[in-house]
């Protein structure tokens, strides 16, 4: 049953009690309004549809976002992650764009309208690539299951990020060194004074690891023995044992330990450099060296493709070394094996 009340403010209040089913109630200027919403309330209890939004009504983006970053972030994310991490990045975007909504007011047109203007940009506003708009929906979708999961906050559309078209990928970076380029680009990191950078640098080389897996790593989850590493903090969230070539080991072996084997505290990184001081770094041995347009997450590419060069792993063997989830992603090596596949085919 219905209840309207005219509050001292001149906004009615109407209130909505059904037995076996919390009291609803909500404000409006109008009365008409009021009996409307009222109406369809009770509408959806009879019909045995209706669902409480109204914690998604009173909840911003904003509020979530602050949520997030206190009981998600900090388990999910490297502890030793500086205020420059792409997530923080992501999620301050989205916080100036999207925060004043409330999760019950953003559907699929606000999700569409957030992509068109990122993509486009106006006079405020630099347009950016279609990677990083990507990026930044798929923070918005995490954020919104956040609400869903672990909040408990029941979104009255469901999560609409789901139903939005994405920017398109874009076409994966393909930049190889020359065998000259690549010698002046490490003599130059040897004789960088960040003494991190050449470890790491060999490593990622060796493991075809990502850049945050490199610097995730604990000792604890270094098995030398066995020869397999465990990335715990990967792309794809899914933990994987990535095999260690005997250079890889040796690296490893080269590095100061804090404690003996099997004592490590969780905390303790064979590399232990930020990722703001690890791409600085590197990036002044690459002008030194004259090296032009090759980042970082390029040394991953020039792993895969040696690896895939010496015709001894298929396609499956190089997923699993370099945690790829789908054989799609690594369509761009296949060509290099064309010579191997000649000789299967006789």
């Amino acid at each position: 049953m219905a209840n309207f009340r005219k509050r001292e403010s001149g906004l009615w209040q109407a209130t909505v009690r059904v037995t076996g089913y919390p009291s609803q109630s909500k404000t409006f200027e109008r009365k008409v309004d009021a009996e409307i919403w009222a109406r369809k309330i009770e509408a959806d209890i009879d019909r045995g549809i209706f669902q409480n939004a109204s914690e998604a009504e009173k909840t911003t983006l904003s509020d979530l976002i602050d949520r997030f970053k206190k009981e998600y972030a900090p388990f999910h994310y490297r502890k030793r992650a500086d205020e420059k991490e792409a997530w923080r990045f992501q999620l301050a975007r989205l916080d100036s764009m999207l925060g004043k909504y409330s999760l019950a007011a953003i559907d699929q047109k606000t999700v569409g309208a957030f992509r068109d203007l990122r993509l486009a940009g106006n006079s405020q506003m630099a347009a950016v690539a279609s990677s990083t708009v990507r990026k930044e929906i798929f923070m918005l979708s995490k954020l919104l299951k956040f609400a869903q999961i672990e909040c408990g906050i029941l979104l009255p559309r469901g999560n609409p990020v789901d139903n939005v078209r994405k920017p398109s990928e874009g076409k994966g970076r393909e930049r190889r060194l020359t065998k000259i380029e690549f010698a002046r680009l490490e003599a130059e990191i040897i004789k960088s004074r960040n003494k991190t950078l050449y470890p790491a640098f060999q490593f990622a080389i060796e493991t075809a690891a990502r850049q945050n897996e490199v610097l995730s790593l604990t000792w604890e989850n270094v098995n030398l023995e066995r020869k397999f590493a465990l990335m715990k903090e990967t792309k794809n969230g899914e933990v994987r044992a990535a095999p260690l070539s005997s250079k890889a080991i040796d690296v490893l072996n080269s590095l100061p330990k804090p404690k003996p084997a099997g004592k490590f505290n969780p905390d303790d990184h064979p590399f232990p450099i930020d990722r703001t001081c690890l791409l600085s770094a590197f990036r002044y041995a690459c002008q030194r060296a004259k090296i032009q347009d090759f980042t970082w997450h390029d040394l991953r590419h020039e792993a895969m493709s040696r690896l895939s060069e010496k015709n001894e792993f298929s396609v499956l063997e190089l997923a699993s070394i370099s945690g790829h989830k789908t054989l799609q992603m690594l369509k761009k090596y296949t060509h290099l094996q064309a010579e191997k596949l000649a000789e299967k085919m006789g």
